[in-house]
């Protein structure tokens, strides 16, 4: 293939362009607040598991006070009925007044236990209480901190996209000017060889792979036409020969 020397050129000016874009795309995607915003989404979601679980249990001790001092009323009630009855005097027979009063020492008991339980379960419930506000506070916290990360990250992509655009309206005015087959012969390249396609011969070395030039391979560049277009014989890479290419 053949390009006049000064295509050639432009093509090290388009690679440039595409490393710089490269470069840029690389920037937006390893930006901190990536990976700041995915811890953020695993610690929200580790939390709101964990306030579910706090607000179940919450309701539950709800429902189970409830219960409890409904079953405390109900002693409550019976006992005060039997404690009536006795202070009536309607209970005449020694037997049943025995009998009475031995069954409002038992509520008593049992009133007593049931208060307990009571208790025990408020205790729990003032604990799930509290725990749903702790966990809620601190989701609010990270609500916040996953807000600003964002912001951060929008920012920073904004300024990155703009860089990016134009960039991409210089590569194109500048790879619009290289011939058709040598551009598409630097793309097919650029795709193989990790987004280089075109290397500058500098010093006799290949800045593409790094290697220096044998003697043959030297030899070689130096007897081809300046409009040949040449190419190394380590990564196959289009060697653009310049005036600081050792030659």
């Amino acid at each position: 293939m053949n390009a006049a020397p000064a295509d050639q050129l432009r093509l090290l000016d388009v690679q440039a362009l595409d490393v710089r874009l490269s470069q840029l795309d690389h920037r937006r995607s390893a930006l901190p607040e990536h990976a700041e915003l995915e811890a953020l989404a695993k610690d929200t979601a580790q939390l709101r598991d964990l306030l579910v679980a706090a607000q179940t249990e919450e309701s539950d001790t709800a429902r189970e006070q409830t219960k409890a001092e409904q079953d405390v009323d109900q002693v409550r009630q019976r006992a005060a009925r039997d404690q009536q009855r006795l202070d009536s005097g309607a209970v005449t027979s020694p037997k049943d007044l025995e009998n009475l009063q031995r069954e409002i020492a038992s509520l008593a008991r049992r009133q007593g236990d049931l208060e307990d339980v009571v208790l025990d379960v408020m205790e729990r419930r003032e604990s799930a209480q509290e725990r749903v506000g702790e966990l809620t506070g601190r989701l609010g916290g990270l609500a916040t901190a996953t807000e600003e990360a964002a912001s951060r990250r929008d920012s920073a992509t904004e300024g990155i996209d703009a860089e990016v655009a134009g960039l991409t309206k210089e590569r194109e005015a500048v790879a619009a000017s290289v011939p058709a087959d040598l551009l598409k012969l630097y793309e097919k390249l650029r795709a193989q060889q990790d987004g280089v396609g075109a290397a500058r011969l500098y010093q006799r070395r290949c800045e593409g792979c790094q290697l220096e030039l044998n003697i043959t391979e030297l030899n070689d560049v130096r007897a081809a036409a300046a409009d040949t277009v040449v190419r190394c014989e380590n990564c196959r890479r289009i060697l653009v020969r310049t005036a600081e290419s050792g030659l």
